[in-house]
């Protein structure tokens, strides 16, 4: 299973910017789709997550942290790709940002296993 993770680049504050991340190989269903950003000298945060995602390939519960609601959402396209919506961004945002999931393998038991993916760069100029 590998998660890519794209769109990341250099945005001036009040912009706008869509990371994608699409899920593939061996995959029965994805239970969860997260998104974390680390940015310098800064440990890993909890951006925003969508669940209730393995049987439907529309909609899902989305919870966003306080620190971006209001300005970042969650949007599906189909099974196994999710995006990052980033509008009215801060350079506070700046970040490597990190496409999570808790994907059930297929053929295996119903068991989650964690996957993450590659960083995108996102950089907010002031």
């Amino acid at each position: 299973v590998q998660l890519q993770a794209s769109g990341g680049g250099l945005v001036q504050a009040g912009g706008s910017l869509r990371l994608s991340c699409v899920a593939s190989g061996d995959i029965f269903s994805i239970r969860r789709f997260a998104w974390y950003r680390q940015a310098p000298g800064k440990g890993r945060e909890l951006v925003a997550t969508i669940t209730g995602t393995a049987y439907t390939s529309t909609g899902g519960d989305i919870s966003v942290a306080d620190s971006v609601k209001g300005r970042f959402t969650l949007v599906r396209d189909g099974y196994y790709t999710v995006h990052l919506q980033m509008n009215s961004l801060k350079p506070d945002d700046t970040a490597s940002y990190y496409c999570n999931a808790d994907v059930v393998l297929a053929g295996g038991k119903n068991v989650g296993v964690d996957y993450w993916g590659k960083g995108t760069l996102v950089t907010v100029s002031s």
